[in-house]
């Protein structure tokens, strides 16, 4: 809910089913959106439909570590797409 104190809109999730319908309904029925923010434990969950947009400019997709710590999925993603944007590993 830290997010909320910013600013931005928050949609918080109890399982992978509600995961699903909140990112379709991010990706699908709206364009309001240029970040979205996943925490890393519905990544698997998420794992086929967030790959559609990992070579889109919007939106972006970006892992976040949940209450539980990192699982180092972000980093790793982050790592992959600096890699195809650069050419090389810079991080």
């Amino acid at each position: 809910m830290g997010f909320k104190a910013l600013g931005l809109d928050a949609f918080p999730v109890l399982g992978d089913d509600e995961a699903h319908a909140a990112f379709r309904k991010l990706t699908k029925e709206t364009d309001n959106y240029a970040i979205i923010y996943v925490e890393e434990t519905f990544y698997k969950a998420l794992a086929a439909e967030i790959e559609k947009y990992k070579d889109v400019p919007t939106p972006a997709i970006i892992l976040i570590p949940g209450r539980e710590g990192s699982l180092g999925l972000g980093q790793s993603a982050l790592q992959s797409a600096v890699l195809r944007a650069v050419g090389s590993d810079i991080l």
